[in-house]
């Protein structure tokens, strides 16, 4: 080990309260301190903030932070001046005063870090300010909003190629949760970080389970998931449509369940006060649009839902790695259907860009069906569309609850063979409902007076329900057997490969749909991580009713700092070194700086009173259990 890596080591567990790093993040630490380029991918809840933090610890001059989310930079910041780091940032949220105090404090070296927005960056006034003070470090986060045919674009990452010509010396470090092999080679040249080094983690969050299952009443659906499996607990459900996040939001509170709407269509002030709450809060759910999320650090978030098919695997994967960043059991729940499938198809034909950008859009949209129709793995199908294979991992709906596959070939042929005629015959297409209608032999006034009755596929598929066509439907156009045509409102056609089917050479399989949904609570994952990653602390069933009573207690001393300080309460600390300490009970300070999550600064702010607080729960127990020399309760009468 090298001096540098003693240092860095120093530095982790000094200020961060962690023993040892974690997978790539000493080596991505060692390559940012020593100057190099580097790009990180790590999931969310994955620790890669350290891999830029440490390095502009070590390094003379101020580290500069690009992050895309002016809202969340208060208690970004807010974290790393917990734990002793020098920090400001400088956005458009700060009066005058504010900024003229960070700029001088930038200037006088009194800064570790600053914050600042790309667009901010980039100004001829950012711009010149910075030419003024060494610089330590770039750190792009979310870098994958430099793909422009990503979910997160922001137009304003294209122009951060630019540092590399005016700070040709300084290192940058590119961090995302969420990258394609495909998104990397935008990252490596759009940012042109062609000598970075690349540090990969695996895309795995274990502690997720992911459970996808039939839409029929999505909101009845999300209150029975909600009651059954995390109440009073966090969580952020995901809707298409503005209108259904409000709709959806007063649903939930009408039932009883605490909730919130976020969309862009929401003045600015209102959406930093849903954040504010959601980030401060317990038990609070936010029901919003993909506006959501970007850089949401809550670690105790238990589910994420979606009412609406996302468009693309990288989508779901980023707006479900929100939920247990604690390393603590958490769902990613979908409600998915027909409708889901046709409004997507129809977003793509009907979308401004042009047919590379359809057919891009229409790769990714076969990706997210694929894991919805899965019959295998999800988490599997999941980590294969990053480029990483796994075996079933034994914590998803497949897994739990394996679905059954059936023949479906003939009832592809009857289903696919009235599309067709539909067009040839009658020189007319028609949506699911219709078709359905006339496979079912159900003589509605529109089949009647178009004559679909005489059709040769009338009445052929009476042997099954509504519901089950809809599926067949749902599964041909994932298959791509069946497409949803431009402009005509959900209108089928067959696709040229559907003539396999039709003339036998190629066998079709359906995915029986389920009963009802798997209940069975996710898998505790292994492990913890330096910055908050994938397993940290104890679980609550594995703590006595004595350590319990403790880590409550805990708890509510920390929401009482928290309010003192203005932070939410995960910024104090985690409830992973809460539950440590309520194990450990550690009796001086020593002890207690040996508690994962506790550095010097946090030891130096809270150490006394969390001392105060163990040594009194240690009374009351021998008090309890009547040993000498402790002083009994009081008897009231």
């Amino acid at each position: 080990m090298t001096n540098s890596d003693d240092e860095a080591l120093r530095v982790l567990r000094d200020v961060f309260g962690h023993r040892e790093f974690r997978g790539h993040q000493a080596a991505a630490v060692r390559q940012v301190a020593g100057g190099g380029d580097a790009i990180v991918l790590m999931p969310t809840g994955g620790g890669k903030s350290l891999c830029y933090q440490i390095p502009a610890l070590l390094r003379p001059g101020v580290g500069v932070v690009i992050s895309p989310l002016i809202a969340l930079m208060e208690d970004q910041v807010a974290a790393v001046r917990e734990l002793g780091v020098r920090a400001a940032y400088l956005n458009s949220s700060l009066a005058a005063s504010a900024q003229q105090e960070v700029e001088r404090q930038f200037l006088a070296g009194e800064l570790d870090l600053l914050y600042v927005a790309p667009e901010r960056l980039l100004t001829p006034e950012t711009l010149a300010l910075l030419a003024r003070q060494r610089i330590a470090l770039f750190a792009i986060d979310e870098a994958h909003c430099v793909s422009q045919w990503g979910h997160d674009f922001r137009p304003d990452y294209l122009e951060l190629h630019a540092l590399a010509r005016r700070w040709p010396d300084v290192p940058r470090v590119a961090l995302t949760a969420t990258a394609t092999q495909a998104t990397r080679r935008e990252i490596v040249e759009r940012l042109a970080l062609g000598e970075a080094r690349q540090f990969v983690a695996s895309f795995d969050r274990p502690n997720i389970q992911y459970r996808i299952e039939p839409k029929a009443s999505p909101n009845q659906q999300l209150v029975s998931f909600i009651r059954a499996e995390h109440p009073g607990q966090s969580g952020i459900v995901y809707a298409l449509a503005r209108a259904t996040t409000e709709r959806l939001a007063q649903h939930l509170c009408d039932s009883g369940i605490e909730a919130v709407a976020y969309h862009a269509g929401m003045e600015a002030a209102a959406r930093r006060a849903v954040q504010r709450r959601f980030l401060r809060e317990d038990g609070l759910t936010v029901v919003a649009t993909i506006a959501f999320g970007m850089g949401i650090d809550k670690p105790d978030v238990r589910f994420v839902a979606h009412v609406d098919l996302p468009r693309s695997v990288e989508g779901y994967y980023q707006e479900t790695g929100r939920a247990g960043r604690d390393g603590e059991p958490a769902t990613a729940w979908m409600a998915y259907g027909l409708a889901d499938v046709v409004r997507q198809r129809h977003f793509i034909a009907e979308s401004a860009g042009d047919l590379e950008y359809r057919r891009a859009a229409g790769a990714r949209l076969d990706a997210m069906l694929a894991l919805c129709e899965t019959a295998q793995c999800r988490r599997a199908n999941l980590l294969a569309y990053f480029g990483e294979s796994m075996g079933p991992c034994g914590n998803c709906d497949t897994c739990l609850n394996p679905p059954q596959t059936w023949d479906g070939t003939v009832v592809a042929q009857k289903l696919l063979s009235t599309v067709v005629r539909l067009d040839r015959e009658r020189r007319q297409r028609y949506g699911a409902g219709h078709v359905i209608d006339i496979l079912r032999g159900r003589r509605t006034e529109r089949v009647a007076r178009h004559g679909h009755d005489t059709l040769s596929t009338w009445g052929l598929g009476a042997d099954l329900d509504d519901a089950e066509w809809r599926a067949v439907v749902r599964q041909l156009l994932a298959s791509g057997d069946l497409e949803v045509e431009a402009g005509g409102h959900g209108v089928l056609a067959a696709t040229d490969r559907a003539w396999e089917v039709m003339r036998g050479q190629r066998p079709v399989a359906f995915r029986r749909e389920l009963a009802g949904p798997t209940a069975k609570r996710p898998r505790r994952a292994a492990g913890a991580g330096p910055g908050g990653g994938v397993g940290g602390g104890v679980p609550p069933a594995e703590l006595s009713a004595e350590q319990l009573a403790v880590f409550e207690s805990l708890r509510q001393w920390r929401a009482a700092a928290a309010r003192e300080r203005s932070v939410p309460a995960y910024v104090i600390f985690h409830d992973a070194t809460l539950r440590a300490l309520a194990q450990e009970r550690p009796a001086d300070l020593a002890a207690l700086a040996g508690v994962p999550g506790i550095g010097q600064a946090k030891l130096a702010a809270h150490g006394q009173a969390l001392l105060e607080l163990l040594a009194d729960h240690g009374a009351e127990s021998a008090a309890a259990a009547g040993v000498p020399g402790t002083a009994a309760p009081e008897n009231p009468c």
